[in-house]
């Protein structure tokens, strides 16, 4: 499993370096490649690669989470962009604190970002198995406390 792991990473790191260089002569490629793979090697010597730097076991899950996050992103922006161009300024700020079903550090991690990702809310704390959320209005609050998202990072978890 290591081994996977490892290439796993290493294929991550030159499919990272292709997209931002951009440039695709074999020489180039080859050298990122390469840097690719002592990246790799130096961080193994560190023991700095564990499975929460590079989470093998969301990837099926992701791909189904990730448009649907970018899309309540754009929906949440637009909501607060609404807010903000408001002249009375209808928010009603709430500290609250929200359930979270996910059992694995990365689960939580990955439900406490999301709502961060979120205009509009930020995670303040993991507590146990809850997060204490600041939302800029209730609406925004009571969407947490629905339980959306957090259904979806326990099925991109592998819990449905």
């Amino acid at each position: 499993m290591r081994r996977f792991h490892s290439i796993s990473v290493v294929i991550s790191l030159f499919v990272f370096w292709l997209v931002l260089s951009g440039y695709f002569t074999p020489f180039l490629m080859t050298m990122g490649l390469v840097v690719s793979v002592l990246v790799v090697l130096f961080a193994h010597r560190m023991d700095v690669i564990d499975q929460e730097g590079h989470p093998l076991q969301l990837r099926g899950g992701v791909v189904h989470y990730w448009p649907w996050l970018i899309v309540e992103i754009v929906k949440s922006a637009w909501t607060v962009s609404k807010l903000i161009v408001h002249p009375r300024l209808p928010i009603s700020p709430t500290l609250l604190r929200v359930k979270m079903s996910q059992r694995t550090p990365v689960g939580q991690v990955m439900y406490a970002n999301s709502i961060t990702l979120t205009p509009g809310t930020i995670s303040v704390a993991i507590e146990g198995d809850e997060v204490v959320v600041h939302a800029l209005t209730q609406a925004g609050a009571d969407d947490l406390v629905g339980g959306e998202m957090d259904r979806r990072v326990s099925a991109c978890e592998g819990r449905a």
